[in-house]
């Protein structure tokens, strides 16, 4: 499909986005054009078509190797596989950009499906409000960072090709469940506003927004598990998490989206919780906003962040204070004033909540100052430095064990209030289970440092605390009638405390080892033998490298090869790392070729990482633990609708 096709559908696609935020609330506001109400929907269709026919063609260039576009010269070549030809779609500025308003045209577009019994002016608004963030960035592709300049009339034969760090299956999936988390938050944002604006919808808008709230931090926290699960494969040297900048952009909306959803339940049972909501609803979008300022500015260095130049920084900053002025001056001057219910006992459900709301909040705080620190002050002072693993590791994960805590004892409060000497017995049996638990860890055979300890300990208390939930209603109710709400908080619940556990456990349990080897060599490690059995090349579609064979052996039995590669990308010049993993559910052996010197002797690092992979098993299990109370939420909408 021609390039210029696409560009054109951009520019509609804009063009009815625009229809899309001015037109409709004008009919709300003059009685003399109460007809363009009837716009907004077949507006946010038209968007959704433009947009998509415009991603359809993109692709389609990178498929039929049309390097006299400038962005698939730039991100493409013929050896390039055709899978990582589609993907490559997102693998720079300009195509991630056209994602992430495709992605919030359907977003809008499922708004406007799912929102048809919503009162009209309310629908109208929360429509308009997305297409105005639509305005914003179909301005930055079209001013900017355009997917579809050509190259003429001296285009290239070839292209550079994709950055092989992306050339992974990870690539796939990744980018669109991070973006459509990103972008997701949108939605809540939209109905906080329509509440400011409407304040006779101060608490109707929480019933609307929680169910898109949920479903949008069940998609970021999916693309946060692939990315860290991308990270440890792709990377080489063994880790899930570095404390990224680029990482914690996607971090802090989680963070904020975790309060959010709990705001959001509380504020259907107590009306004062609805101003808290709507500040998160607004700090969860901002810090998206922020997070794609971090990635796409050029302001900092990261494996993750893409190349910019200043005038795409300028013109998202500028977006961005213009969504932050705007939502907090309409939160500061129409702020909800509810009437609130009396005030909850400190031992309830809903006021441990908040504490858990605040810790979340203040964490949240903690990430963005060791993000935004650096860059202040070399903005200021000229003076670059850097601020990584030991700041976060002694700042914020010291105020997240508050939050497992209290994951542990909140579920067995009642709503309104508890009397310890009412709660004692519902909860005496657990706690001396957790005693029990706390003695064992100590009479272990490894030795654990102490907030390792402190972390398989409420991470086994959340799974426990749970499970003792569960069985305590099932005494009530038969477990297989419970309403997905319920289970998505057992779900939930129990997914954290296993990615707790999986990181105590990886953190203090992993054995790394880093040595020179010779093929035929073996070396035995944890009471493994890993043998370097033999090295021959490997030839790829647009690489060349080799291929070394591990045999891994305990007690004569074999029990695992590997076969890691050293892989030189010809298009970009570029060797790279390819790991070797053997995958199990209490441990991993991975392995990673480093340089090869003159006399033959390769570096080789190997690591034995235990429990490694219930870090993403509990990712997964926290998502779809947010999903099943999406859908809970959306059918009680549609019913109380």
């Amino acid at each position: 499909m021609c390039p210029e096709i696409g560009l054109f559908c951009l520019i509609l696609a804009f063009m009815m986005a625009l229809v899309q935020t001015i037109l409709p609330p004008i009919g709300l506001a003059f009685t003399r054009f109460t007809f363009l109400q009837s716009l907004s929907r077949p507006a946010v269709f038209a968007q959704c078509f433009f947009v998509l026919m415009s991603f359809v063609t993109l692709v389609s260039s990178f498929v039929q190797d049309d390097f006299s576009v400038a962005y698939i010269a730039h991100n493409s070549n013929t050896q390039l596989p055709l899978i990582y030809k589609f993907c490559a779609t997102w693998g720079a500025h300009e195509g991630s950009l056209l994602l992430w308003s495709m992605i919030l045209a359907f977003w809008s577009l499922a708004v406007a499906v799912y929102s048809k019994k919503l009162p009209k002016e309310a629908s109208i608004v929360v429509l308009s409000i997305l297409g105005a963030i639509s305005i914003g960035f179909f301005l930055l592709l079209l001013q900017t960072s355009n997917p579809f300049l050509r190259l003429l009339p001296f285009s290239p034969t070839d292209g550079a090709d994709l950055n092989p760090l992306l050339q992974d299956p990870g690539f796939v999936i990744h980018p669109p469940c991070l973006y459509m988390g990103y972008v997701g938050f949108a939605v809540p944002f939209a109905f906080a506003i329509c509440a400011m604006v409407f304040k006779k919808y101060s608490t109707e808008w929480v019933k609307w927004a929680r169910p898109w709230a949920l479903l949008a931090w069940g998609f970021l926290t999916i693309g946060i598990t692939l990315g860290s699960w991308w990270a440890y494969y792709e990377l080489g040297w063994g880790g899930w998490w570095f404390w990224d900048p680029v990482e914690n952009a996607s971090f802090m909306p989680w963070l904020i989206g975790a309060a959010l959803c709990h705001a959001l339940l509380v504020s259907n049972r107590n009306q004062s919780f609805i101003p808290w909501s709507v500040l998160l609803a607004l700090s969860a979008f901002i810090l998206s906003l922020i997070g794609t300022f971090l990635v796409r500015s050029g302001v900092i260095s990261s494996v993750h962040a893409f190349a910019s130049d200043p005038a795409r920084g300028s013109f998202i900053l500028c977006f961005l204070a213009i969504v932050i002025m705007g939502s907090c001056s309409l939160y500061l001057g129409r702020g909800l004033n509810v009437k609130a219910k009396p005030q909850s006992s400190l031992l309830s459900r809903e006021s441990m909540m908040l504490l858990g709301n605040i810790v979340l909040f203040v964490s949240t705080l903690t990430v963005l100052l060791g993000t935004i620190y650096p860059i202040f002050l070399e903005v200021i002072q000229q003076e670059r430095i850097s601020v990584g693993a030991p700041y976060f590791n002694m700042v914020f994960i010291p105020l997240m064990l508050p939050i497992l805590v209290l994951m542990i004892f909140a579920p067995h409060l009642q709503w309104q209030g508890n009397q310890l000497s009412l709660l004692w017995p519902h909860i005496k049996k657990l706690c001396l289970i957790l005693l029990m638990l706390l003695i064992a860890i100590f009479f272990l055979p490894q030795s654990f440092t102490l907030l390792s300890t402190i972390g398989i300990l409420l991470g086994s208390g959340v799974i426990i605390g749970t499970l003792y939930k569960l069985m305590k209603m099932a005494k009530d109710q038969n477990m297989f009638r419970f309403p997905l709400s319920r289970w998505s908080m057992i779900i939930a619940h129990v997914g954290l405390g296993v990615s707790v556990l999986g990181i105590a456990l990886t953190t203090s349990l992993e054995t790394e080892k880093e040595i020179n080897m010779m093929p035929s060599e073996t070396v035995e490690i944890q009471g493994y033998q890993f043998t370097f059995k033999n090295e021959k090349g490997v030839q790829g579609s647009n690489y060349e490298g080799l291929q070394a064979e591990f045999i891994v052996r305990k007690n004569s039995q074999i029990v695992a090869t590997l076969f890691p590669e050293k892989r030189y990308f010809i298009p970009r010049n570029l060797p790279m790392t390819e790991t070797a993993i053997s995958p199990g559910l209490l441990r991993d052996f991975y392995i990673a070729l480093g340089e090869r010197s003159e006399n033959g002797n390769w570096s080789v690092r190997i690591y034995i990482k235990p429990f490694v992979r219930w870090i993403w098993l509990g990712g997964l299990l926290v998502a779809i633990g947010a999903f099943f109370a999406s859908i809970d939420a959306f059918r009680k909408n549609q019913t109380r609708l």
